[in-house]
């Protein structure tokens, strides 16, 4: 909106409530698509196709941008999820690593008394 306009609360209300019976009436569309191909959930081509039904054609693109961008950015988040963890992963395995080292180094610590105390018997 251009700066200053102000909307009423009755004007918010009814933007409100035309939002959701859009929703409901394109998800019903969908619904429709997802049937038809005998499936109960609902994808992003259903409801693309809702759109067309719906005589929306020209939100169809701006939609299959946002779905691309939103896809690309899922993706990211999944890669960098799976980095985090093996990197988690790497570090941990590197802290049993020195864990074994140091539990080795203290056995051959005692081994070396124990065989000075013999020697010394």
């Amino acid at each position: 909106l251009p700066d200053g306009v102000n909307i009423s609360k009755e004007a918010r209300s009814a933007i409100s409530r035309a939002a959701s019976v859009f929703v409901l009436y394109a998800t019903s569309c969908a619904n429709n698509f997802a049937m038809k191909g005998k499936r109960k959930t609902l994808n992003a081509s259903d409801v693309l196709s809702a759109m067309e039904e719906m005589e929306f054609q020209r939100f169809v693109a701006p939609l299959k941008e946002s779905l691309e961008v939103f896809r690309r950015e899922q993706k990211g988040k999944k890669e960098a999820r799976k980095d985090k963890d093996k990197k988690a992963d790497s570090e941990e395995q590197d802290k049993s690593r020195e864990e074994e080292n140091e539990d080795d180094d203290e056995r051959m610590e005692e081994e070396e008394q124990n065989e000075e105390e013999e020697v010394d018997n």
